[in-house]
């Protein structure tokens, strides 16, 4: 029950901050949706950094490790946003949009996980 708490806890705080941070940056009228963006990369990049962190020394517990990667990266990244929107560029004829969207979060995210794993050397 503990486990299933600090998901729910870390889950909830994530999406919030995903939430701010679209109504911030996702805007219809410039293109692509720079908040979306901004929450896969910053949780890709900090979820790469928590597991680091995890598999060195076990320097953060499975509690920790929970609420953190599972929880609240789980909470803060959105793959079925993504989708959605690259759905409605599609059926917009906006290929060039979702050409640069779809590789962008793609390179960039794995990069991301990259760096952070780097950084938790």
């Amino acid at each position: 029950m503990k486990q299933i708490i600090l998901v729910f806890l870390g889950g909830g705080f994530g999406s919030a901050l995903r939430f701010i941070i679209g109504k911030w940056l996702n805007n219809s009228e410039n293109g692509i949706p720079y908040g979306t963006f901004l929450a896969n990369i910053l949780g890709s990049l900090l979820i790469g950094v928590i597991l680091g962190l995890a598999a060195k020394n076990e320097t953060l517990s499975q509690s920790q490790t929970l609420l953190l990667a599972t929880g609240f990266c789980g909470g803060f990244t959105t793959f079925s946003t993504f989708a959605y929107e690259n759905h409605m560029f599609l059926k917009s004829g906006d290929f060039m949009s979702f050409a640069i969207y779809t590789i962008a979060s793609f390179v960039v995210g794995f990069l991301a996980v990259f760096a952070g794993m780097y950084l938790a050397k």
